[in-house]
């Protein structure tokens, strides 16, 4: 099968590379014009035309429907309709009924793991849907991603990724708070690193960002606005608008994009505390 990516992001970009460097790439588009990359198609439609596999990769649920509605008119049965955008129960559910509408099929595929993941083929899917469908197409997704998960319906493996968000997000706050507490008492952030690494609160984000925290830096692998989205759609999924942790940390964010941090990445939550 041949495949096609709309969203060339942070991640689309590179799973699309690592799809043309398989000789799978059908096609490549972006909403800003990348003519440069492999196999670039003007359109979502051309790109929808010339591929079995349609991934898409955007933003947030109304740019996968803008997207969406595009390419509608080219799917058919036999088509493939990957969505690996993180979106709401909801949404997915409306846009399953769009695909098969056209006689498509429709697979939920959000994913983890931000930009050095990707760059490692070390991404993780969520994959929700027709368990044939998710055996036929997980050969492909192998090629971009070390783990891929059956969750059950596309609802709940959209539901999945939102939580596990929400824990990111409320360790990144964690952990920024924490190691201000430690900059405030005078402490050297080696030494915060180094008693944090055999402290049972070590984790698998505090590896990736402590590199980040140290040196001040923010280049996104996975920025605010979009952590900042996933906590809007965590709030209004499954009555969980009243949980108290998701609300300081929406807000968090909310605070960081405000101050004109939206495209830089996520740990810059640090800097709302050293603002303060």
């Amino acid at each position: 099968m041949k495949i096609g990516v709309l969203g060339l992001g942070i991640i689309g970009g590179v799973w699309a590379r690592h799809y043309h460097a398989a000789g799978v790439l059908a096609g490549a588009w972006n909403r800003t014009p990348q003519p440069d990359f492999p196999a670039w198609l003007p359109t979502p439609e051309a790109v929808a035309a010339v591929s079995d596999v349609i991934q898409i990769v955007v933003a947030d649920p109304a740019a996968v429907e803008s997207v969406l509605t595009r390419v509608l008119p080219a799917l058919a049965p036999g088509k493939i309709v990957v969505q690996s955008s993180t979106i709401d129960a909801g949404s997915s559910a409306k846009f399953a009924a769009l695909v098969a509408g056209r006689g498509a099929r429709y697979l939920a595929a959000p994913f983890t793991g931000s930009k050095p993941s990707a760059e490692q083929r070390q991404s993780v899917y969520y994959l929700g849907g027709d368990s044939a469908l998710i055996a036929e197409i997980e050969p492909l997704l192998a090629l971009v991603s070390a783990y891929r998960f059956t969750i059950g319906t596309n609802e709940q493996a959209c539901t999945l990724k939102l939580a596990m968000n929400l824990n990111i997000a409320a360790q990144m706050q964690g952990l920024s708070e924490a190691l201000v507490l430690s900059r405030r008492a005078g402490l050297d952030d080696a030494i915060f690193f180094s008693a944090m690494a055999k402290n049972v609160g070590y984790s698998g984000l505090t590896k990736l960002k402590e590199p980040k925290l140290r040196a001040g830096d923010f280049s996104p692998q996975f920025s605010v606005k979009h952590m900042h989205k996933d906590m809007r759609l965590a709030s209004r999924t499954a009555a969980c608008d009243d949980f108290p942790v998701l609300d300081a940390v929406r807000e968090a964010l909310k605070t960081a994009e405000a101050r004109g941090m939206g495209d830089e990445d996520f740990s810059a939550l640090i800097k709302v505390l050293e603002q303060q």
